[in-house]
C-alpha cells in the first residue's frame, strides 16, 4: 500500500486523497474510503469531508488489516494503533481479560485475533497495560510487546485518566477530592476503612460535577491512584453511587449497565515521548439520563 502522507495545509479528506494519489482511479480511492481503509492519525474514517489540518498523517491500510478489524465484536473499536501500542474503545459487558468462567469473549482475546488477522497459528499477540471493569466502557490500552508493556506500566501512575459517571443523587459540592484507604483483600468487594492497616492502600479521586438533573448527576473523575473499584467505592462513600451499581448501593438501573465510562487518556508515547491524548464521548444511553 502507499506510504503514509503528512498533510501540509487544511483540506477535506477526499480532495486530499485525489490530489495525493492522482495516479489511482478515483473510483478506487472512493472504495478505500467506503471500506474503512483510510486512517487519519491512526483512526479509521469513512467521511469524505473529514477536515484535515496541517500535520495530520493520512495512511491507507491493506485489505487484510481491514478484514481483521471486522473480527472485532460489536461496539469494540480500534482508536489508535502503531508498532508499540493499541488503544481500543471497549463496550460495556465485555471482560478485559479471561476469568475462571470466561476465556474467549474478552477484549484481550478479540484483540489477539485482530493482530493475528484471524490466523490462529500466528505468533502475534498483545499485552494488557491496565484493566476496565466488565461493565465499564471506554478507553483501554494494550502493548504490542513485553518491553512496551513494562515501559507504559512504569509510568502509568503519571498518565492522565478521566472517567465520566452518572450517579444517583447530587454531590453536595461542585468539585472536590475523595480519599480513603481501600481494603482490596476480598475478591468481590472493595471497601473503605477508617484506620489503615497492612491490607489497605491509599486511594485518591478528584471529582467535578458537570451536570445536575432531577434524579442523577454527571460527574467527571480524575484518578490519582489506580485501585480496584476505586471510583465505585468512593462515590458510594459520598452517598452518590454510580447508576446501575447495585454492588455498591445503587437503587436504580434504567439502562441495564453500569453508568461509568473511561472517557479520556493522556500519556507519553513509550518510544517517541510524544504526548498522546485520546477521548471517547459518553455513550448515548448514559448521556440520556441527564
Amino acid at each position: 500500500m502507499p506510504a503514509p502522507q503528512v498533510v501540509d495545509q487544511p483540506a477535506e479528506l477526499l480532495a486530499f486523497l485525489f490530489a495525493s494519489h492522482a495516479d489511482v482511479k478515483k473510483a478506487k480511492v472512493r472504495q478505500w474510503l467506503k471500506h474503512g481503509a483510510i486512517q487519519v492519525n491512526g483512526r479509521s474514517t469513512t467521511r469524505f469531508n473529514h477536515p484535515l489540518q496541517a500535520g495530520d498523517v493520512v495512511s491507507i491500510r491493506g485489505k487484510e488489516e481491514v478484514r481483521a478489524e471486522a473480527l472485532l465484536p460489536f461496539g469494540m473499536k480500534i482508536v489508535f494503533e502503531d508498532a508499540a501500542l493499541i488503544v481500543i474503545d471497549k463496550p460495556a459487558g465485555l471482560l478485559s481479560m479471561a476469568n475462571e468462567t470466561e476465556r474467549e469473549r474478552t477484549a484481550y482475546a478479540h484483540l489477539t485475533e485482530y493482530v493475528r488477522h484471524g490466523k490462529p497459528r500466528s505468533p502475534e499477540r498483545v499485552w494488557i497495560v491496565h484493566r476496565l471493569d466488565r461493565e465499564t466502557s471506554g478507553l483501554m490500552v494494550f502493548a504490542r510487546s513485553e518491553e512496551m508493556k513494562q515501559a507504559l506500566q512504569g509510568k502509568w501512575n503519571e498518565a492522565d485518566k478521566r472517567y465520566l459517571a452518572v450517579v444517583e443523587g447530587k454531590p453536595a459540592a461542585g468539585e472536590g477530592v475523595i480519599s480513603s484507604h481501600l481494603d482490596e483483600s476480598q475478591p468481590y468487594l472493595v471497601y473503605s476503612v477508617r484506620q489503615p492497616n497492612e491490607q489497605t492502600r491509599p486511594a485518591v479521586t478528584n471529582y467535578r460535577v458537570l451536570k445536575r438533573g432531577e434524579e442523577y448527576a454527571l460527574v467527571e473523575l480524575t484518578l490519582k491512584t489506580g485501585r480496584r473499584n476505586q471510583i465505585r467505592v468512593h462515590l458510594a462513600d459520598e452517598r452518590c453511587p454510580v447508576v446501575g451499581d447495585g454492588k455498591y448501593g445503587a437503587r436504580t438501573n434504567p439502562v441495564r449497565r453500569l453508568a461509568l465510562h473511561a472517557g479520556m487518556l493522556q500519556f507519553p508515547h513509550p518510544v517517541s515521548g510524544e504526548l498522546l491524548r485520546f477521548e471517547s464521548p459518553l455513550p448515548a444511553e448514559l448521556a440520556g439520563l441527564v
